[in-house]
């Protein structure tokens, strides 16, 4: 019976912390814009903030709501390993009179949460 409980706690203490995870987790998009595209990074956490609907939608009605937001822009680099990652680069502002499209962008690669 004690073998029961301790795989429930493990099994439990396991999965709050998937549970914390899966809410720093960053979603990348792409913006395009006349000039370029650029890839940003908000986390479930932000993206939740902004209303109920989807993800996607979430972020284009705050942008047209606002008409400007300031994000991280993410771009590929290495690990302290040598690994390439998907990381935070710095901090942009995006104009929605500057935005054609926002787009889900999905990287192969690991996705580092900005540290704020």
């Amino acid at each position: 019976m004690n073998i029961r409980i301790a795989c429930l706690a493990t099994l439990l203490t396991a999965g709050f912390g998937v549970a914390a995870m899966a809410q720093d987790q960053v979603k990348l998009f792409k913006i395009v814009s006349p000039k370029d595209e650029v890839t940003i990074g908000l986390t479930t956490t932000e993206l939740h903030s902004f209303g109920t609907a989807s993800d996607l939608d979430n972020l284009a009605r705050h942008l047209a709501a606002d008409g400007q937001m300031t994000v991280w822009q993410y771009a590929v680099g290495r690990d302290a390993s040598g690994n390439l990652q998907q990381a935070p680069l710095r901090r942009i502002a995006v104009f929605k009179n500057d935005t054609l499209r926002i787009e889900p962008y999905t990287s192969p690669l690991p996705v580092v949460p900005p540290t704020q």
